[in-house]
């Protein structure tokens, strides 16, 4: 009978110029073959090798140093079944100590029906397996980065179509001057901003002014409406979820809070919070970390504070309604936001810093505004400030076919505190908002709804309308 020795002795001048590396073993599992190849992958010498058992010099453990027995080696396991074998997940130990990622194979040997051994056929494939890493490491940081700028994408659309006032922030009253100092003093820091002010007064440019002075102008300014949004949805919008959280989570997404990393979040409305949002709020805020619905991952993030209220978040603390240590941890410097009532000085400019923007937005040519009209404007009391301002500008450069404007319409006035029949401030947007929707039929969103008119977005408006118990009656149905 043949030995394996005897028969790959015939083919020894082939398997010699083989470029894997090649062993040839008995029935009892020495080696009784090493080609120069496999000498120079392993750094073992034929003659340290010829005549022992391979395994326990170079395959011996796995990767992570754990103990690899003989009785499961591959190869060994083709010299007692006969069956080949390939084998593309493990490691072969050089003789200094270090180790590369191998592919091999284990073929039976027959002489005359019987078996007399095995070879085995091996490569490294440690660049092989370092590139396909990289490779997927390359894929991995794409995707991420795609997911990344497809959430900025579609938070950048929304806040597009929400249509930041880009006028508001002028002025010469000394009110107004003290709050611009107010405002640069602690551009300049990475403090808490709390912004206090009436509906309509410009709290939201006065956050992008904040973001835009401040080291983190180049991170994103990213905007919550916590009126926006019922709890559950508010956790998703802040933290973002995982796919297949919740009903409709069809892949995932990233939060505000990620959206925001190195830059500032802007929470607009914090007064409409529940007090299970408050206390999920004060926890990230506490230790600007969090995980997304659905997900157990930490992610940590380095962001700014802004919030802005136009209610007395004190009064609410009182109440029971607002959290006291939440409350602690936004008033850290607030800013007061005066009302237009309080700045009438400031109208002739604003009204010119506005007439410009509707210029631009409307293909206009006003250049000014009467002084008649002026006098009028400076006479009412504004309860919807800038924005009342805005909106009754633009109705009438519409109607104007001159250069200089004039107020024709009616402005209705709010009654003081001192009248018997004084009302409230709710009471008076809520008036405001019935007249505006009955002036659209009712109509919410679009070009000619109501939530464009009042320069607010579909679902703060809505918000708005729940919260004022706003309803079309009936008898307007057509």
């Amino acid at each position: 009978m043949h030995s394996l020795k005897d028969l790959l002795a015939d083919s020894d001048l082939l398997l010699n110029a083989a470029g894997e590396g090649i062993y040839g073993f008995d029935l009892e599992g020495n080696a009784v073959f090493i080609n120069p190849a496999a000498e120079r992958m392993t750094g073992w010498k034929s003659q340290e090798l010829l005549g022992k058992k391979i395994h326990q010099y170079h395959h011996h453990s796995h990767k992570n140093g754990q103990c690899y027995p003989a009785h499961e080696c591959q190869i060994y396991a083709t010299l007692q079944d006969g069956q080949p074998r390939h084998v593309n997940n493990e490691v072969f130990w050089r003789k200094d100590g270090s180790y590369f990622d191998v592919e091999y194979t284990s073929t039976p040997v027959y002489h005359q029906g019987e078996i007399v051994g095995a070879v085995a056929l091996f490569r490294d494939v440690s660049q092989q397996k370092q590139t396909e890493q990289a490779l997927r490491d390359a894929l991995k940081e794409i995707q991420a980065l795609s997911e990344k700028l497809q959430a900025e994408n579609v938070y950048l659309q929304r806040e597009l179509s929400e249509n930041w006032p880009d006028s508001g922030l002028v002025g010469q009253s000394q009110i107004f001057q003290t709050m611009l100092n107010q405002l640069a003093l602690v551009s300049k820091t990475d403090s808490t901003v709390l912004i206090l002010g009436e509906n309509g007064t410009g709290k939201e440019l006065v956050a992008r002014n904040v973001h835009q002075l401040s080291q983190r102008k180049h991170a994103p300014l990213v905007k919550v409406n916590c009126a926006a949004f019922s709890d559950n949805l508010l956790e998703s919008e802040l933290f973002g979820h995982e796919k297949g959280s919740f009903t409709g989570a069809n892949e995932r997404r990233k939060g505000r809070f990620e959206l925001a990393n190195k830059g500032t979040l802007f929470l607009d409305e914090i007064g409409e919070l529940s007090l299970a949002a408050q206390s999920k709020l004060l926890r990230v805020l506490q230790e600007q970390e969090f995980e997304r619905v659905g997900g157990n991952q930490t992610i940590h993030v380095d962001i700014r504070i802004i919030a802005a209220t136009n209610r007395n978040l004190l009064e609410m603390v009182e109440q029971g309604r607002f959290r006291m240590d939440l409350y602690y941890r936004l008033n850290v410097f607030p800013i007061q936001v005066p009302a237009l009532r309080e700045r009438k000085e400031d109208i002739p400019m604003l009204c010119l810093n506005i007439l410009q923007s509707l210029n631009k937005k409307l293909g206009k040519h006003i250049d000014s505004i009467s002084q008649q009209s002026l006098t009028k404007l400076s006479g009412y009391s504004w309860p919807g400030n800038i924005r009342e301002l805005q909106n009754i500008l633009e109705r009438e450069a519409i109607l104007s076919q001159r250069s200089t404007l004039n107020i024709s319409q009616k402005l209705h006035h709010v009654h003081s505190s001192t009248d018997p029949h004084f009302i409230s401030l709710d009471e008076v947007q809520k008036n405001y908002i019935v007249q505006v929707l009955n002036h659209c039929n009712w109509v919410i969103g679009g070009e000619k709804g109501a939530a464009k008119q009042l320069n607010l977005a579909d679902s703060t408006l809505r918000s708005k309308m729940q919260k004022l118990d706003i309803k079309r009656s009936k008898t307007r149905h057509s």
